[in-house]
């Protein structure tokens, strides 16, 4: 008997493909909230964005199995190549039959196929970069259709939201000095964690307000900054954040409504709420050019075209549009200030440098025959040039 298990177990071990616990939810945000390092995600979203593949890549997802098309054909959007450029496994188009599976159970990738136990469960198209790379090509077809149904949306927001854009209308009052100004505005978007370390000098020469958007603000405080501001969903930010002291500001819905202010009141900490329709991001921003911010460097924005139309899936990126005319030349990306703010090489270094290789030249000089009676000139050659050095530094 202890023959049979022990041939079992070892049939088992040796299935290939990846075999991991599986989370299963349409809902993507609830989704990313639950995983753990090593497990397998199960969802239900057509053209997966960036954002959603940085949230699963940050999870420490080993697969990830789409009911639907990562990338339909519509425009190029990012996510699949995200989570194929951390090695994450992706099994694209496997249908609805999966989401039945429990969640928590242990699940089996494997040639496309999704197996539960012994049952095949489901069947899609695994991802390569092959693939992905000419589904973006045939993608960009699409882009047309995507920027005229973004341009509706954007007409819709300007309907709605009028007073706010024209005349700040709604944007709150907070207690951090914004007018005139540096402020950096650090969201949880493409390489923030990457471009916010850029910035390290220019944070320490610049000493700007930092505001954090959702779990940006987080990122600040990871790299070793305590935000000056904090805007967005405080469910996207931790305790020790929202009771640092900073301003906090809650994005509410245009009725006023703000699900999220309630938990800043449980911690004891004072809150204002924002409300609008806009991304949170943008209102940020708005918020930052309202009180007379001298400069505005971001930290996580998109910024090309294919990034921002990746955002935009289901209307999401409405508000930027305007968002963006309306600050105008006052935004900087981060990745611009960072290569503005490069360490120079001074006058100061060049001469340490010059009086090192002059050092180096004496004490080989003074090992020589002709050492003795040519040292006494070098050693006043290298007085001189100390000299000149010293007073570079002043």
């Amino acid at each position: 008997m202890s023959a049979v298990l022990s041939t079992l177990t070892r049939d088992r071990r040796e299935l290939p493909g990846l075999t991991a616990t599986a989370r299963v939810d349409r809902d993507v945000v609830a989704l990313v909230k639950r995983l753990r390092v090593g497990e397998i995600a199960v969802l239900d979203q057509v053209d997966l964005d960036r954002p959603t593949a940085d949230a699963l890549v940050a999870a420490g997802v080993t697969g990830v199995v789409n009911v639907s098309e990562s990338i339909s054909g519509r425009y190029p959007n990012l996510g699949p190549q995200v989570l194929l450029a951390a090695g994450v496994t992706l099994v694209d188009g496997v249908g609805p039959e999966v989401l039945r599976v429990r969640d928590g159970s242990k699940l089996r990738l494997h040639d496309g196929g999704v197996f539960h136990g012994d049952k095949l469960v489901g069947r899609g198209v695994p991802q390569t970069a092959e693939l992905v790379h000419a589904a973006m090509v045939k993608a960009k077809d699409g882009m047309g259709d995507h920027l005229e149904a973004f341009s509706a949306n954007t007409i819709e927001f300007m309907r709605r939201d009028r007073a706010l854009l024209l005349d700040g209308l709604g944007i709150p009052d907070v207690r951090v000095r914004l007018a005139d100004r540096h402020v950096l505005v650090v969201a949880p978007g493409p390489d923030h964690i990457e471009d916010l370390a850029r910035l390290r000098r220019y944070i320490k020469e610049c000493r700007p307000v930092l505001v954090g958007v959702d779990g940006g603000a987080d990122a600040l405080w990871n790299a070793g900054y305590r935000p000056d501001l904090v805007v967005g969903d405080p469910a996207e930010v931790s305790d020790k954040v929202l009771t640092s002291g900073a301003d906090v500001v809650v994005h509410a819905f245009a009725d006023g409504h703000a699900p999220g202010l309630h938990r800043v009141q449980d911690l004891g900490a004072g809150a204002v709420t924002f409300p609008a329709s806009g991304n949170t991001e943008d209102l940020a921003l708005l918020l930052a050019h309202h009180h007379g911010a001298g400069l505005i460097v971001t930290v996580g924005y998109q910024a090309t075209l294919t990034e921002f139309l990746d955002r935009s899936r289901q209307g999401r990126n409405a508000s930027t549009f305007l968002t963006r005319l309306k600050v105008g030349g006052l935004v900087v990306d981060a990745k611009s200030a960072a290569a503005l703010h490069r360490t120079p090489v001074t006058a100061g270094a060049v001469a340490v440098l010059i009086v090192a290789v002059l050092l180096v030249f004496v004490a080989a000089l003074a090992v020589t025959p002709v050492g003795p009676a040519a040292l006494g000139h070098t050693e006043r050659a290298v007085e001189s040039v100390v000299q000149m050095a010293t007073g570079w530094f002043k």
